[in-house]
Formats: C-alpha cells, sequence, structure tokens
C-alpha cells in the first residue's frame, strides 16, 4: 500500500520517520535507475503545474527535470504573470487549477498561504519553498547524508548548522531532527525567534521536549566530533536586501564562518561540508553587493558565510545535495500522485 498517495508535502513534521525513510529509499531507487538509464516513467499525461511567487534555480530545475524525466507535462507560473493573490484568492485560484492538474508546486513566502492551497485543492500539493520550511531542500540533504553515513545510521550522526537560525533551512532541520532523532547542534549568536509565528512557536515547543537538540554560541562545542556541518547564506530570501542590513548582518555573523580552522575545530578530518545554495564564497562574486570599506573592515576576502577553500575542498559535498533534489522531489512527486510506489 503506498501511503503517500493524494498526499501533500508541506512540511517534515507531517510525516514519521518511517515515511521519511521510505522516501529516502524510493529516491535511491530512481536514482539509481536514472544513472543507469533504466528510470520508468510513470506521469505520462500527467499536467504538474509550478508556482513561483519566489526565484528560484536549483527548485525550479529540479522540479522540471523530475517532471520531463517522467514524462509529465510542466507549466510555469510566476505570480507577476498571474492573478493568483491579486484580482484571484489564493481560494478560488487552488479550486481552479485542481481542476486542470494533477499536481502543484508552490514556492512562496508564506506557510499559510500554502497551507490555504492544500486546504481547498483536490490534487497533491508540494512546498518548493517558504519563509518557515524548506521540506524539498532537507529531504535531498537526508539523501546526501545517508549517502555519506556507511558505518552510521542517519539517526546516529551530529550535524552542526552555523550561522542565522532565523530561516527555513535551520527550521527544516530541527524538524527533521525531532521525527528522526539525529543530534543536532545549532551554532549562533541569535536564539530563535517565532514573532508570534504558529509554525515556529509549535516547533520552540517541541526543542524543549528533545535533548538532542541544542542552540549554542560557542563555536568549539557546536562543532566538535560533527560528522556534518551546515551553513547558509546570512541574508534570507526574502529579507529586504540593503547595504545597511548586510553590514548589521556580517557584524553579527561575521565570526560563525565555515572555514578550515572550523574543519579543524570538529576533531573530525571527514567531516561533511553542506549549503542549500546559492553561496557568497567567491570574492569577485560578493565585491559588488558591498562597499570596499565593509570588505576592508571585516577582512572579507575569502568568502562571507563559507570561504571559497572550504566550498572547493574535498570535505564539500554542496553539488551532491543540489543534484539529489531532483531525485528526492521526483520520489515525493511519483509517491503522491501514483496508487502503486514506484
Amino acid at each position: 500500500m503506498n501511503q503517500f498517495y493524494n498526499k501533500h508535502f508541506l512540511k517534515l513534521s507531517d510525516f514519521s520517520k518511517k515515511d521519511i525513510f521510505e522516501l529516502i529509499k524510493i529516491s535511491e531507487k530512481l536514482k539509481y535507475d536514472k544513472k543507469n538509464f533504466q528510470e520508468k516513467k510513470t506521469l505520462i499525461n500527467k499536467n504538474i503545474i509550478l508556482i513561483f511567487e519566489k526565484n528560484s534555480t536549483r527548485t525550479r530545475c529540479s522540479f522540471e527535470i523530475a517532471c520531463f524525466d517522467q514524462g509529465a507535462n510542466v507549466t510555469y507560473l510566476d505570480i507577476k504573470n498571474s492573478h493568483i493573490g491579486y484580482k484571484e484568492s489564493l481560494k478560488d485560484s487552488a479550486r481552479i487549477l485542481s481542476n486542470m492538474y494533477n499536481g502543484l508546486q508552490y514556492r512562496g513566502k508564506y506557510q499559510k498561504n500554502l497551507e490555504i492551497f492544500a486546504k481547498y485543492s483536490k490534487i497533491p500539493v508540494w512546498n518548493g519553498l517558504t519563509n518557515e520550511f524548506h521540506p524539498t531542500q532537507i529531504l535531498a540533504d537526508l539523501l546526501t547524508i545517508k549517502e555519506h553515513t556507511k558505518n552510521k545510521n542517519i539517526d546516529q550522526i551530529k550535524l552542526s548548522y552555523i550561522g542565522d537560525i532565523n530561516n527555513n533551512i535551520s527550521l527544516s532541520l530541527i524538524e527533521a531532527s525531532i521525527i528522526i532523532d539525529f543530534e543536532l547542534y545549532l551554532i549562533s549568536p541569535q536564539k530563535i525567534e517565532a514573532n508570534n509565528n504558529p509554525y515556529i512557536n509549535n516547533i520552540l515547543k517541541k526543542i524543549k521536549n528533545k535533548n538532542k537538540i541544542h542552540i549554542t554560541n560557542n563555536i568549539d562545542i557546536g562543532i566538535k566530533n560533527a560528522d556534518f556541518v551546515y551553513t547558509d547564506v546570512w541574508l534570507s530570501m526574502g529579507e529586504k536586501t540593503s547595504l545597511k542590513l548586510w553590514e548589521k548582518k556580517i557584524k553579527i555573523f561575521s565570526n560563525y564562518q565555515v572555514n578550515k580552522l572550523l574543519l579543524i575545530k570538529s576533531n573530525n578530518p571527514n567531516i561533511k561540508v553542506m549549503h542549500c545554495l546559492p553561496s557568497l564564497h567567491l570574492y569577485n562574486h560578493y565585491k559588488k553587493l558591498f562597499t570596499k570599506e565593509i570588505i576592508s573592515k571585516y577582512k572579507l576576502f575569502n568568502g562571507l558565510e563559507i570561504t571559497n577553500e572550504v566550498f572547493e575542498s574535498n570535505n564539500s559535498i554542496i553539488f551532491q545535495q543540489a543534484e539529489n533534489k531532483i531525485h528526492t522531489i521526483k520520489a515525493v512527486m511519483t509517491s503522491t500522485l501514483l496508487k502503486k510506489k514506484y
């Protein structure tokens, strides 16, 4: 029996540990079949709509490739070129589109908007990113972690996330840790800010009962004996981009960079480095964003949240993460659209 059939994929906490492991297993099968030219096209004549309120590179490409590989038809729609949420309510859009399509991906600002789509939709709705959660990314991360934990189970690892912990990657990693029970250290000078957000409030309540989730500003404690270290850009998608805000973020996080010294502090020469991308690791790329004064003041000559040296090192599994989104997204799509598992 396929327990995922006709279900939505809105956040990781809607699923059990067994469910998550099953999706990873399906992803592995799909990846193997694609690499060996054995993939079966199971979504022929299925129509998929991809709605993007926020821009995307990897998520959009992964969904489109997943659809093409499986024989589905794809429509890309952004908010600027549609009536969604403007002339037409989300509720009405959900009912109209679910009469036209078999599956719907939504990438937007608010989780509550995604939940409206899901509530009034007759078809599976998949979360391509909201301010609160990014479950398709974390599912790809879990597949990548599994591929690098040959001598351990995923629930035996220590993962250290460093930097800005008030974003959808941090919150989704917390959800993953709660479900799977791996050790998670959030290394940051910040605390998680709920700001009356019910989704974040719910996560904070759950953390209190989990002794494997730690929030610390102590880098030495947070990174020691870690199997994986994960980071993200310090200015999250959706935040207003300004030089003033960038400098504020740099001032807060400049000591929380993933660099060679951090890897040494882990006491694990085989520690793997993760990043959901995009990354500001190239000086020639990010120097256009800042003034010379800011670059000199904070000595930003070798990356921001991660140095180019570490980004390009043998410890990095960043591009494997990116590719794995194709396979995990494909697993979610086929599992929720088909009565029989792939």
